[in-house]
This record gives C-alpha cells, sequence and structure tokens, in this order.
C-alpha cells in the first residue's frame, strides 16, 4: 500500500519520509507531518485511554484544543501529538491513564 499525503510540507521533497517507532513497531511517515498525523496515516486508531474508564480516545480536533491526542514523546509523557512534528527516530507511546509527571524531569524541548 502506498500512502500519499494530502498535502505537502514547504521546503520538503514530495517522497521525503522518516520512520518512527510506535510502541515498537517501526512506521515510515511523510516528513513534516506531525505526530498525530503520522499514526493515523500508519492505523493507529487509539492513543491514549481516558484516566476515567480506561475507555480508548483518539484526536478529534487536530490543533491542540480537545487534549484527546495525548501520548508519551521520546520518554515524555502528556505530549499533544497533534502538535509536535514527527522527526527520525522518535519513539511513541500509547498513554495509558493518567500521566504520571516528575516535576523535575521536566525541561525543555529537545
Amino acid at each position: 500500500m502506498t500512502i500519499e499525503p494530502l498535502f505537502t510540507v514547504p521546503d520538503a521533497p514530495a517522497d521525503a519520509s522518516v520512520t518512527i517507532v510506535f510502541e515498537g513497531t517501526p512506521l515510515r511517515v511523510p516528513a513534516g507531518i506531525t505526530v498525530a498525523a503520522a499514526l493515523l496515516v500508519g492505523g493507529v486508531r487509539e492513543f491514549r485511554s481516558s484516566v476515567v474508564g480506561g475507555v480508548p480516545r483518539a484526536p478529534y480536533c487536530m490543533m491542540g484544543v480537545c487534549f484527546e491526542c495525548l501520548v508519551e514523546i521520546d520518554g515524555v509523557p502528556a505530549r499533544q501529538s497533534c502538535l509536535i512534528p514527527v522527526h527520525e527516530g522518535m519513539v511513541v507511546a500509547r498513554q495509558l491513564g493518567a500521566a504520571h509527571l516528575d516535576e523535575f524531569s521536566l525541561g525543555e524541548e529537545p
């Protein structure tokens, strides 16, 4: 199956792609798109589970308002995947329930 991006990313070749890893599975996705878009392109339909009830959740607004797209990215929980662009080698995991944040581990973005 060939995946064609719906939109092109300025200053990126049309065939540019990166590999991210979602829960141990490598996904080849178009460069320059957000993590949420990349996971949806890769067939992922459950990004997190709700804190109350553990109900599966997925992106809704794709613009940072609803927080339904929260995932763990490169070991940092509670990241809004609809706002973060993919990069080569990025490691992403579902966020199951509430994130356990260590106030001293949160720093500047890489």
